[in-house]
């Protein structure tokens, strides 16, 4: 009997695709026991956009919300989501602070690192993986799977097997904007299993309706693993149901591990957390609709509310349909690269911008342009050159790898913040996200001072 394993997503990419990672820490900590003993294969819980967020929204600290977690889940694998050589930033980074990330988010709790690269680059991923392999977790090696005339069955296969050399244990799909069909998982998921002796793992989202199609087809083709989130945080921009998929699984006979009794205490705990997002207009009813126009405008969840909430900021949700039409524009633009962190980002940004000034690349983004040098690695297809010209100028793009220009970061950067940073982990904050974590760092300082305080005046 086939067995089928399940990751829970309601930590990280559930909240992140239905109201852009706004989950604080104690909106979840009475039930991580609880889902501690649900029998899931693994808990996605840190990386994505969780980081930034915990700094520059929440008042965590990312490192510690990990070690929370991993002391309330000591029976789970936890999970994490790696952008490769731009770990969860969004720029590309040396590598000596990759290495050093890797090493700290292992030493912290993480046991499976999912490593994907925007590009499907193989030379943005080969050092994350390495050193996932050297710390002994498990590497898991996506691929971000988008459509276009470059992106074939043939060169997925290709990356699979670059993905196996290279150290990946288990090899995740990464269907981010929810546009794989049933019959394009069914061969993919076929081709991959032919060609290497791997764990295959499916991550879709229900952002077109197609995931649970997407999921079942998957696993009949030999899927191991699907990504799955507990009822009240599925549907629309997240992941399928984890209850709904356990019992149609079971149903069609596939061995399903998972205690129901449990699935049902978490589903009821986090009903009311839901219902309060929404009652405050965190969680807006579009994130929660399916839409197909998506397998035109290949939009995935997180792109989705980020785009909702940049419109909704500059009073232009109006023109949501214009910004999505324009979507597929620039990416086509821009050679065709699948629409994940950062390029969802750098692509989403840009189609507002032409949108909302009336003329195309009239305004770029910083990012757009270090894209458009090479900075982000080699594209799916060539950058169209009149495109490129515009944006550019006389500049000249780069050749090779950009992180072999890059010098050495991590002890120049603690040096140089010295109390400041009170851990490794603090620095690599720091690194990640500088202006963020400056203020994370002087605000704790000052609520430490005035318990001090408080505490001293008591006495």
């Amino acid at each position: 009997m086939q067995k089928v394993q399940f990751v829970e997503t309601v930590l990280r990419d559930a909240n992140q695709s239905l109201m852009a990672t706004r989950l604080p820490y104690d909106k979840f900590e009475p039930i991580l026991e609880t889902m501690d003993k649900a029998g899931y294969y693994a808990v996605e819980c840190w990386g994505g956009a969780t980081f930034d967020v915990c700094l520059r929204y929440l008042n965590e600290d990312p490192w510690e919300r990990l070690r929370k977690i991993r002391a309330k889940m000591p029976n789970t694998k936890l999970q994490m989501l790696l952008r490769g050589q731009n770990i969860l930033g969004y720029k590309h980074y040396p590598d000596d602070v990759v290495r050093k990330f890797v090493q700290h988010a292992v030493k912290n709790g993480i046991d499976i690192i999912r490593i994907f690269d925007a590009l499907n680059d193989p030379d943005n991923l080969k050092v994350a993986i390495e050193e996932t392999v050297k710390c002994g977790a498990v590497a898991s090696g996506a691929i971000s799977y988008t459509t276009s005339p470059v992106h074939t069955l043939e060169n997925y296969v290709k990356l699979v097997k670059e993905l196996k050399a290279m150290g990946c244990s288990t090899i995740c799909i990464k269907d981010m904007a929810g546009i794989m069909g049933p019959k394009e998982a069914y061969d993919l998921v076929s081709a991959i299993k032919d060609a290497v002796d791997l764990p295959v793992d499916v991550h879709t989202h229900c952002t077109t309706g197609l995931a649970f199609m997407t999921l079942l087809k998957s696993v009949e083709a030999g899927a191991d693993i699907i990504d799955t989130a507990t009822p009240p945080f599925s549907g629309g921009t997240s992941q399928a149901s984890t209850d709904t998929l356990a019992y149609a699984l079971r149903q069609l006979g596939y061995a399903v591990d998972l205690d129901d009794a449990v699935l049902k205490a978490v589903a009821d705990y986090f009903k009311p957390v839901r219902d309060g997002f929404i009652a405050d207009g965190t969680l807006m009813p579009k994130s929660m609709a399916t839409d197909t126009q998506c397998l035109t405008y290949q939009v995935p969840g997180g792109m989705l509310s980020n785009l909702l909430s940049q419109l909704k900021t500059m009073n232009a949700l109006d023109r949501l349909d214009e910004a999505l039409a324009e979507t597929p524009r620039v990416r086509k633009d821009l050679g065709y690269p699948p629409l994940v962190t950062p390029t969802s980002q750098m692509v989403g940004v840009q189609a507002v911008t032409n949108v909302l000034q009336g003329e195309r690349y009239k305004k770029v983004s910083n990012e757009v342009k270090a894209y458009c040098r090479g900075e982000y690695g080699h594209t799916p297809a060539p950058i169209d050159p009149a495109v490129q010209k515009l944006i550019l100028g006389d500049e000249k793009p780069l050749e090779g790898r950009y992180a072999d220009t890059l010098a050495p970061a991590f002890e120049k950067t603690k040096a140089e913040l010295g109390d400041k940073a009170r851990s490794d982990e603090d620095v690599l904050s720091y690194i990640a996200f500088p202006q963020l974590a400056e203020t994370f760092f002087a605000d704790r300082q000052a609520a430490e001072e005035k318990v001090v305080k408080y505490t001293f005046e008591e006495m």
